[in-house]
């Protein structure tokens, strides 16, 4: 995606940005659609998404576009307010320095509802003692409109308190002509008040309409209290679907220990500076990401990249800043601080994911834009039909303000979104970093995978597998002591376990394409590929080029060392298929989806590979143009692509793929391109990724599933339907009852993702 775009009036080229907001005032489903379309509809505004689950706004608009206007766009459909993430939580807060003042909101929104709940049911409970006082001894002589009154007061106060954030979100929608979930409340409740107050002020009025006058404070009150107790268990579950962000928030250091002057000295976190040296002691937190320059230990990187074992670290060796430090002292030079960190980068993304949207959660957007007018309707239509077919207002009233209650678009809206919170905060507890939600959708319909082989199906760094005599490795050790290739610094690292000294080399030459050559005591020495030993005189005897043919035909790269007068010997390496690769790619066969190897390495090696993993369709020798043409070719048949790969020659088949999954050990290019981050390069995890989308898309799918039908059910039933067949009538208490269950089971099936083995 482009970060640039015209502006429509002088054509000049304009930065988008992206922003989030804390959204505050939204009640249901149908407020994030309302939003959403007005933010959407702002001239500048190039995407905007609204998440109920998470209450938050992500917008992305040209730079010149004044954000005032995204405020007022709120604004004019009720009373809400968009409020700056950065300006909440403080601009360092993604570098987790602390207070977090978003937390605090919604722990304190929390608690006013739990008070409200507390407060609501002593008064439900007295109301409906007072409502059958006739039947209680001590209170049955009570004067009958002196109960009345002392209900009255009672349900006033209540409606004032407990109703009021629903009269507020109801006056401020109609103002706009607009209606949600909270109007549906606000009629309902306030048709039980108000002819409950009728009767107990007016009973003549009553009487002459042909009805008893019975009042129906305790249904007002209690109706209120289920609501407001929905939304708070809605509230404390929804904040444990978002607990993945949280832990990884909480990985990161209060403080860390800098040298200054040869003294250490504490400071805080956000006062870390790139450049810094810092010291970390045994069982403490990694401060901030850096490379090591003295010290040896093994880290804890299993909170960051979800491995289990401790990973050895030594000078020049990368560290992550929220990762622990096992056992010894460590010296490091500050790399990436604040929100520059792994960690926090993490976390943005984390947060991206959870903030977009899946393609089958239009349906619900949709259902859930037409559902609180279409709920009015029904009610209004209910009423006339009962009471035109029955004569009694009462019944009719009853009818009417049980549908409204009963009906729940939030369930439609907390459906998906919460599943996705919880499915990609699972997945970054795993060490997978899906970027949005559409790729979790798209993930089920794969029919291929395409892997590149280097870093992602082996290990990317060559190692030594045989060699012809330790006095070779020696001198190879020496001449490739001053190379920075790869193959050189697998040669040392061997020589390293044997201890070696090496010698000192002069006339040191690297011959590219070849190999190397260098003098040790006067004498030259060659080591590299034929080319470079046939073009210095140096012949191999037909028994030397077989046993070196048959290391080759293995997949190995083979080294060749001779002097100025023979054939000295060789050093065989490769690169080792990962631990995990062939568990993966079972897992990948037993998920129906066909694996495809196309390594830029020799044919001779793709085969070998390819053989050893069980995949039968490969290719050798291709270009990062060839990756990309097989993709185009796979999904021009009408065939779903994922590509896996970790460098830059991959990216654009990482880019064109329906899914392109990096290793996160490879580029940020290719990282850049994907749409999947493998953190630690597990290639198991690849298949897990799959199974997460599944597993997440199953319970979103359940979601719809329940919301859908218990509307289509609960409507009806609310209506009456069934009152003429068996005579089930529901009550508007029990319509409240179930109007809150709806939202809190979506949300718990959700979280029970959070303990799905993937």
């Amino acid at each position: 995606m482009s970060d640039k775009c015209y502006n429509r009036n002088n054509m000049t080229k304009l930065k988008l940005i992206k922003k989030t907001y804390f959204v505050q005032g939204m009640d249901c489903a149908s407020c994030a659609i309302n939003i959403e379309k007005k933010l959407n509809k702002v001239v500048g505004v190039k995407k905007a998404v609204v998440n109920y689950a998470t209450e938050k706004a992500t917008v992305e608009y040209e730079s010149d576009l004044d954000t005032a206007k995204l405020q007022k766009a709120a604004s004019s459909v009720g009373n809400f307010e968009l409020i700056d993430e950065n300006e909440i939580r403080g601009k360092d807060e993604m570098a987790m320095s602390g207070h977090d003042h978003a937390k605090m909101l919604k722990e304190q929104e929390i608690q006013k509802l739990k008070i409200k709940f507390i407060v609501g049911i002593i008064f439900s409970v007295l109301a409906m003692i007072l409502s059958n006082y006739l039947l209680i001894p001590g209170l049955k002589n009570w004067d009958r409109q002196l109960v009345y009154g002392i209900l009255l007061l009672m349900a006033t106060l209540i409606q004032i308190w407990l109703g009021s954030q629903f009269y507020r979100s109801t006056w401020s929608g109609l103002k706009h002509f607009s209606a949600n979930m909270d109007t549906l409340i606000a009629v309902g409740t306030s048709a039980a008040y108000g002819y409950s107050v009728i009767a107990t002020l007016f009973p003549q009025l009553i009487i002459n309409a042909g009805q008893n006058p019975e009042v129906y404070f305790d249904s007002a009150i209690t109706i209120l209290t289920l609501i407001i107790l929905g939304k708070y268990l809605e509230a404390r579950a929804k904040g444990k679907a978002s607990e993945s962000i949280k832990r990884l928030i909480k990985l990161q250091a209060k403080t860390a220990h800098i040298l200054i002057n040869d003294k250490e000295e504490e400071i805080s976190i956000e006062k870390v500076k790139v450049g810094n040296a810092i010291i970390v002691r045994p069982g403490e937190k990694i401060p901030v990401d850096g490379v090591i320059t003295d010290g040896e230990s093994a880290i804890d990187e299993s909170m960051i990249t979800g491995e289990s074992l401790p990973i050895d670290k030594k000078p020049g060796d990368k560290i992550i800043g929220g990762t622990i430090n096992k056992f010894g002292t460590l010296t490091f030079i500050a790399e990436k601080v604040g929100t520059e960190t792994a960690l926090a980068q993490i976390i943005k993304l984390v947060e991206d994911a959870q903030a977009s949207k899946a393609p089958i959660q239009r349906l619900a957007d949709f259902v859930a834009s037409y559902f609180v007018p279409i709920v009015i309707l029904i009610s209004i239509i209910s009423f006339l039909v009962w009471f035109l077919a029955l004569h009694n207002f009462i019944f009719a009233l009853i009818i009417a303000v049980t549908v409204l209650i009963i009906a729940c678009p939030c369930a439609l809206g907390l459906a998906t979104p919460t599943a996705i919170l919880v499915g990609t905060g699972k997945g970054a507890e795993e060490g997978i970093l899906i970027k949005n939600a559409e790729a979790l959708e798209k993930m089920q319909k794969i029919d291929y995978v395409i892997f590149d082989k280097t870093g992602t199906l082996t290990k990317g760094e060559p190692q030594v597998l045989n060699f012809t005599s330790e006095d070779v490795l020696k001198i190879a050790a020496a001449l490739e002591n001053k190379s920075e290739h790869p193959l050189a610094k697998a040669v040392i690292e061997k020589a390293n376990q044997y201890k070696f000294d090496l010698a000192k080399v002069t006339n040191f030459q690297a011959q590219i394409g070849q190999g190397v050559t260098g003098k040790i005591k006067n004498k030259v020495y060659f080591l590299g590929n034929h080319d470079l030993l046939k073009k210095n005189g140096i012949v191999l005897s037909d028994g030397q080029l077989i046993e070196v043919a048959v290391q080759e035909n293995n997949a190995q790269t083979v080294l060749l060392l001779g002097d100025s007068e023979k054939y000295l010997g060789y050093i065989a390496l490769a690169d080792p298929i990962k631990d995990e690769a062939p568990k993966a790619l079972r897992q990948l066969a037993r998920l129906n989806i066909k694996p495809i190897l196309m390594t830029g390495d020799n044919i001779r090696t793709a085969e070998v590979i390819a053989t050893l993993l069980n995949i039968h369709d490969w290719q050798g020798r291709v270009k990062p143009e060839d990756k990309l043409a097989k993709v185009k070719d796979l999904q021009s048949q009408g065939y779903k692509v994922a590509m896996v790969g970790d460098g830059i020659n991959d990216a654009p088949a990482l880019t064109q793929a329906n899914i392109g999954i990096a290793m996160g050990t490879g580029s940020d290019v290719a990282i850049e391109a994907a749409d999947i981050i493998i953190l630690a390069g597990d290639i198991s995890k690849v298949a897990k990724s799959f199974n997460l989308s599944k597993k997440t898309l199953k319970t979103i799918k359940g979601n719809l599933f329940w919301a859908f039908i218990y509307n289509i059910i609960g409507i009806p039933i609310a209506a009456g339907i069934l009152y003429p067949l068996r005579g089930i009538l529901l009550s508007p208490m029990i319509a409240a009852g179930a109007m809150a269950f709806s939202s809190l089971f979506v949300v718990l099936n959700s979280l029970r993702l959070k303990k799905a083995k993937i």
